[in-house]
């Protein structure tokens, strides 16, 4: 029996890097498990298998999570095909890198609407079916570690993810008497597709990896151990908080 067993989660993003991670980790800890992507619906149902594998329920839910509708109908979905939802956690999200002056205001709306809007909406919809269900619930909202640092090429990616931070503490002190717990982890270097282009890297990843405590990248599956504890009741005086899963890259 894990820790989550007789749960329902649903997780944004999960086709592929930490959304996927989060997804397996969440299920070996004995949660059925929905997984949401915006495309290669292919790539989502292979993480569905996986998961099915493990012994749990699973399902692809295809949706845009900055559209109000297909989010309200995606926590429909999910609650009509596992019969609740007691965890979401809002992986989705885009990073680019380009130069202050050469952002477009359509490239900024971009990165805000998916990585801050994204996040609200889902929480808002997973908030209000938490609600009527009366269960309480436990929702996880993922930053990044560029919250707490300064990196070049971020002046529009950064504030998206440190609003995140504000966004958490709101929700769990409004969601607080309904028993939903709400916390942020902020991500540092994780080995995915996404940082490809750093881990292979023969001259950058040396520079970045000593800017770490650590020394080393860590795993989608190292980010699901801590948002599999957060959704459990081994957390159930948890809330409002912000944790860097970083290796100790925020403070060096």
């Amino acid at each position: 029996m894990g820790n989550l067993s007789g749960k329902v989660a649903l997780v944004t993003g999960a086709r592929r890097g930490i959304g996927r991670g989060i997804a397996l980790e969440l299920a070996r800890e004995g949660a059925d498990v929905a997984i949401n992507d915006i495309e290669n619906a292919a790539q989502a149902e292979a993480v569905a298998t996986e998961i099915r594998a493990l012994g749990q329920r699973s399902l692809v839910v295809m949706a845009d999570v900055t559209q109000p509708d297909q989010v309200n109908a995606m926590i429909e979905q999910v609650v009509q095909g596992l019969g609740s939802l007691d965890i979401l956690v809002n992986n989705a999200g885009v990073e680019s890198i380009i130069p202050l002056l050469d952002i477009t205001s359509e490239e900024w709306d971009r990165v805000t609407q998916i990585n801050l809007k994204g996040e609200f909406l889902c929480a808002q919809a997973a908030a209000r079916q938490m609600i009527a269900a009366g269960k309480g619930g436990a929702i996880i909202n993922l930053g990044s570690v560029q919250a707490g640092m300064v990196l070049p090429g971020r002046t529009h990616y950064a504030p998206s993810k440190r609003a995140v931070e504000a966004l958490s503490a709101n929700l769990a002190v409004e969601l607080a008497p309904y028993h939903i717990r709400v916390n942020c982890i902020n991500p540092g270097l994780i080995d995915t597709d996404m940082t490809e282009w750093v881990m292979k890297n023969a001259a950058i990843l040396p520079i970045v990896l000593d800017k770490i405590a650590l020394k080393r990248a860590g795993l989608p599956s190292e980010i699901g151990h801590v948002v599999a504890f957060l959704a459990s009741d081994k957390a159930s005086y948890v809330t409002g908080q912000s944790l860097y899963v970083d290796g100790g890259f925020q403070i060096m």
